[in-house]
């Protein structure tokens, strides 16, 4: 197969220079559908997601019939960018891309859009039989995997496919923990700092201790607790009345997170029933609101599972070494798992994704593709 590195360059170049942050993926989207146009699709569908996401746009399906008796295959990649995403400039020396400014490149997840579009000009171009293909590109990956939330199942007819989006190179991901959000809602009683302060309830002291009691980081081998943001108090001089707390647990083990999960949400109901006031005058007694909200389940694929095996004979074919791989993130990937459809992750060639030093070579993207037309193309065992 002979693969233009130029040309997948100039794709690339021009996705990552087409702003897309989460929400506002419209342009990408006209473009995407112009592409894919070009290829001659069976069907090219925009779903309504968008009104679930707040989007520009919905998910996007491109399907391509294929050859008869090859086993059908999808591939997955998100339109959206993290910010900071507007204004992006490329920046090129030699085989290696990096924004020329303050932006993120947006290589996550533009290299994957581009190795794809190139791997399927290739096909073209060189009258190749391919199997059934599916490419589905979601929305708002970046801000909960809301695109693929809101995606309808049934839009995907083949049962097996690769979701491309991680960083590094070689690498398959076969596993990633499940995630619940976590809200934590302190309710004190609002007082005037300097006249009467033991007429109130500090929310955030209240809070504050609870935190002190909770785990943190990582809990253990599979499992990892974080409470990240914190919001509360009007004034220096008002005894604050509310703080809100949010967070997240992540496992591997669907126990560990359910039993995490209980632990954090009874250390602040605790707390906040130990309150006692010291002096006798506070106006009321504190409350807590508890939110748990499932974010993405479990992803736990088997080596031997066919969209394992499918990608191991995928590579020793054209000589690419592969690791197969555990992962602490989520992605789409979770949730077509948990949709009934085998989603094994492929690794880019990004490297310092969410970060102004976002980077990723041409050497990378051009053996990228080489894997997806094989795996487009071959007879899978």
């Amino acid at each position: 197969m002979t693969i233009d590195r130029e040309r997948l360059a100039e794709t690339f170049t021009m996705l990552c220079e087409i702003d897309s942050p989460s929400r506002r993926e419209g342009r990408i989207a006209e473009q995407l559908k112009e592409i894919f146009a070009g290829f001659g699709p069976d069907e090219a569908i925009e779903d309504d997601s968008a009104r679930e996401t707040g989007s520009e746009c919905g998910n996007l399906v491109f399907r391509f019939s294929g050859a008869a008796g090859k086993r059908p295959l999808f591939f997955n990649c998100h339109m959206d960018t993290v910010e900071p995403g507007v204004g992006v400039r490329v920046k090129r020396s030699g085989d290696l891309f990096t924004s020329a400014g303050d932006t993120v490149l947006g290589s996550d997840d533009k290299s994957g859009i581009a190795a794809l579009i190139e791997a399927m000009r290739v096909i073209r171009e060189q009258g190749l039989d391919h199997a059934p293909v599916e490419f589905l590109f979601t929305t708002c990956e970046e801000i909960g995997l809301l695109g693929a939330k809101a995606l309808d199942p049934s839009l995907i007819r083949a049962r097996e496919g690769y979701a491309l989006d991680s960083s590094g190179f070689g690498r398959v991901i076969i596993g990633a923990p499940a995630s619940n959000r976590l809200r934590f809602t302190v309710r004190g009683v609002a007082a005037h700092a300097g006249l009467h302060p033991e007429w109130g309830i500090n929310a955030i002291a209240l809070a504050a201790l609870a935190i002190s009691r909770c785990p943190s980081g990582r809990i253990d081998p599979e499992s990892t607790v974080n409470l990240g943001t914190i919001h509360g108090g009007t004034a220096s001089n008002i005894v604050p009345a509310e703080v809100v707390i949010e967070g997240e647990v992540r496992s591997h083990s669907e126990q560990r997170l359910e039993e995490l999960t209980c632990r954090l949400g009874n250390i602040f109901r605790e707390t906040v029933a130990e309150w006692h006031d010291p002096g006798g005058e506070a106006r009321g007694r504190p409350g807590l609101e508890v939110d748990v909200q499932a974010d993405f389940p479990l992803m736990r694929l088997s080596r031997r599972d066919p969209v394992i095996r499918r990608v191991q004979q995928a590579a020793a074919a054209i000589g690419m070494k592969l690791r197969i791989e555990i992962a602490g993130g989520g992605s789409d990937a979770n949730i077509f798992n948990g949709y009934g459809l085998q989603t094994a992750i492929i690794a880019t060639g990004m490297r310092h994704v969410h970060s102004t030093d976002e980077e990723v070579s041409l050497t990378d993207m051009v053996e990228l593709t080489r894997l997806l037309i094989e795996l487009m193309t071959m007879e899978a065992a």
